[in-house]
């Protein structure tokens, strides 16, 4: 079709662009409405539903992997008994929280943001954008952009190189490209992959295929979690939501708090209690030390959660089994080890990981020049240095992401309302300090993590370039401490009226 006949655009101007319509997004509109009613946004989504990550993957079992109650929104009471979720049950809440909150006004499907350019002289943001419904781009400018799209790349999941997979005659199936119709019944099953994925759709593939074998180079931590919460659901019954809610939230806060820093200050100690935990989850004799003890310290890694034990109530009735072995290359038939030994099967499911990517790919200009993300630092973690007005949300990789992204949208409508109070049409981050040293922005041993980091931005080794991923110490950081800050630069009326009359008076008279 003619551009010229295209359907204008929805919006040309706003003061917030918010790029991602999952949980950071809804709950980063919420936070702009009730924090900042006067300031124009809109949420610009790629796809054509809410939800991000809980709408894109597919897969059988697909729930959470946190408890709902530091998962979900601060401001919206997770009301349901499940308290680690399917995923229908997560988008259900979240469009509650839309309808509960007028966002689908400022809601756009199916709208990928392709580039984004800033203009220092305008102190704008202009962005291009692609509607999926017929392919039309158009331009709309924000005095802010914001990163609300995560950090995995929806286009494609990671797969290794397999010697000899196209000689195998069955079906090979990426969880995040799971077929609609795929009917695995009665099937011998491998999945290739240890880590949250697997673990998840295991259990629910063994309740119907023949067999489910997974397949692993190496273990990880799995720990068995209640999929209710007797303490949550209990408190229902006794207080209003919001109180059963706040009480529930602040007690699992600490929990997650302390088995993390359990675990790093008594690696040996939390070792042999998670093993302790797996051998009275498995039958007796289990090999408990060839398939479920890894070689790395607690939290080295993130850990797996399994609801009420499935995944080894699946072991112990033999529906499902584990394999610890390296694969020397597919066959017709299925997988042949480093040992000799062949799995058959009519199905592989790849569960061999995600791919992360900055900021949804979208390309960041700055006065038409491409920025290098990896060569910026992170600035508090949520902006990227010498990149003005704008803020991105990446959340934590040892509590729940959501705690995360309600400390940034708070401080970011902190940081709107200072500047409207002092004049100010830009914040840049600026580094100023020769004494910092660099490291990847997320230090983890995670392989889809390492493969990824030299696309970040880097964190230094003190002050605000620093990350923590530290909730306690992010909710002063970010919640209370002044905006002001020497590591952050702001330009507009006021900054250039005091220039004015610096230059003036003069340097003589300024020292006066």
């Amino acid at each position: 079709m003619n551009q010229n006949t295209q359907a204008p655009p929805t919006f040309e101007h706003v003061d917030v662009l918010v790029v991602g319509a999952g949980l950071t997004g809804i709950g980063t509109g919420y936070h702009l409405k009730t924090l900042q009613p006067d300031k124009t946004f809109a949420i610009v989504e790629a796809r054509d539903a809410i939800g991000g990550t809980w709408d894109l993957f597919r897969y059988p079992g697909i729930r959470s992997d946190a408890d709902l109650h530091t998962f979900g929104f601060g401001f919206k009471p997770w009301t349901r008994d499940n308290a680690i979720a399917n995923a229908d049950e997560i988008l259900e809440y979240l469009q509650e929280t839309i309808d509960e909150n007028d966002l689908a006004r400022h809601l756009h499907l199916g709208h990928k943001v392709i580039s984004a350019n800033f203009s220092s002289e305008e102190a704008r943001w202009i962005v291009t954008i692609e509607r999926s419904i017929d392919g039309h781009r158009f331009e709309v400018s924000c005095g802010m952009l914001f990163s609300a799209a995560g950090y995995y790349d929806v286009d494609n999941g990671y797969t290794p190189h397999f010697e000899g997979r196209d000689r195998f005659r069955g079906e090979l199936v990426h969880p995040q490209h799971w077929p609609e119709d795929l009917d695995y019944t009665g099937k011998k099953v491998v999945v290739i992959g240890s880590g949250a994925t697997a673990v998840t759709l295991i259990p629910v593939m063994a309740e119907t295929a023949g067999h489910v074998t997974m397949l692993q180079r190496s273990p990880s931590y799995v720990m068995p979690a209640p999929r209710q919460d007797p303490i949550a659901n209990g408190l229902r019954r006794l207080l209003p939501a919001k109180a059963a809610y706040a009480v529930t939230r602040a007690i699992n806060i600490n929990k997650q708090y302390m088995l993390y820093n359990a675990s790093r200050r008594f690696p040996k100690q939390m070792r042999a209690l998670v093993r302790r935990v797996n051998v009275n989850a498995l039958p007796d004799g289990y090999d408990v030390d060839t398939h479920f003890k890894p070689n790395y310290a607690p939290w080295d890694q993130r850990m797996c959660v399994v609801p009420d034990s499935d995944l080894f109530n699946a072991i112990a009735d033999g529906s499902a089994s584990v394999v610890t072995d390296h694969i020397e290359c597919f066959t017709e038939n299925g997988v042949l080890l480093k040992s000799g030994a062949e799995l058959e099967a009519d199905l592989i499911v790849t569960a061999t990981g995600l791919n992360m990517v900055p900021f949804g790919k979208i390309p960041l200009h700055v006065n038409g020049e491409q920025v290098n993300l990896h060569d910026q630092m992170s600035y508090k973690g949520l902006m990227v240095s010498d990149v003005p007005n704008f803020v991105f949300t990446i959340g934590y990789v040892n509590h729940a992401w959501t705690l995360k992204a309600d400390l940034v949208a708070q401080w970011f409508c902190r940081l709107l309302g200072h500047m409207d109070r002092h004049g100010l049409t830009t914040a840049t981050p600026v580094v100023d300090d020769p004494t910092l040293t660099r490291a990847p922005l997320i230090n983890m041993g995670t392989g889809y993590v390492n493969r990824a980091m030299h696309l970040f931005p880097q964190q230094g080794s003190h002050g605000p370039w620093k990350l923590d991923q530290d909730y306690k110490l992010d909710r002063t950081m970010l919640g209370k401490d002044p905006i002001e800050d020497q590591a952050l630069q702001f330009a507009g009326t006021h900054v250039q009226e005091a220039a004015v009359a610096l230059a003036a008076v003069g340097p003589a008279s300024a020292r006066r």
